[in-house]
């Protein structure tokens, strides 16, 4: 079974849980957390991916790091994924539970990537234009890309729209040797 089968399973008794106690948005924002975490300690990722260390060791760093920080419910589901040696997989759940919350919720994760940053009245309004688009809530992500030259590129799930100088350059290009010029 691939790892995104059974992180998407566990992901999913998670967000049923939090579900059925109802604390599904206490639930998400402390997952945000631990994802942050997980991210910038690559020391323990390696040692809860490591099959050699043993499970109590795994639930004493866990507990050592979350514990009183994060919901009991959390801690609880994190114990059980050290019991059925599956710790070496808790960043890709918490990932896969942050886009089943989004699924849940109607909320759908774009970006914008610009020549320079954009402004914040810029990204909100942008975001009001693509939530009203897609009638979906919207979480905007903005990049830098300044080989763009001037301009933006948006995306949204699999859909592009390039409003960037450097694309309206390639079109051309791809125009006139098309044309033979």
């Amino acid at each position: 079974m691939s790892i995104f089968t059974v992180a998407s399973r566990y992901a999913k008794s998670l967000l049923d849980l939090a579900q059925e106690q109802g604390q599904l948005d206490a639930v998400k924002g402390d997952i945000d957390g631990v994802i942050s975490v997980l991210k910038s300690n690559s020391e323990l990722l390696a040692i809860l991916k490591n099959p050699i260390i043993k499970g109590d060791k795994k639930r004493n760093i866990l507990a050592a790091i979350f514990e009183g920080k994060i919901n009991s419910v959390i801690l609880s589901f994190f114990y059980i994924l050290v019991n059925k040696g599956r710790a070496g997989i808790l960043l890709d759940i918490a990932q896969e539970f942050v886009r089943e919350y989004n699924e849940t919720k109607g909320i759908v994760k774009a970006s914008v990537t610009s020549a320079t940053a954009l402004s914040e009245p810029n990204l909100t309004e942008l975001q009001k234009i693509i939530a009203d688009e897609i009638k979906a809530d919207v979480i905007l992500k903005n990049m830098v890309d300044p080989s763009l030259i001037g301009g933006f590129v948006v995306r949204v799930g699999d859909r592009q729209m390039d409003a960037s100088i450097a694309g309206k350059l390639s079109k051309l290009e791809k125009h006139f040797a098309a044309q033979g010029i």
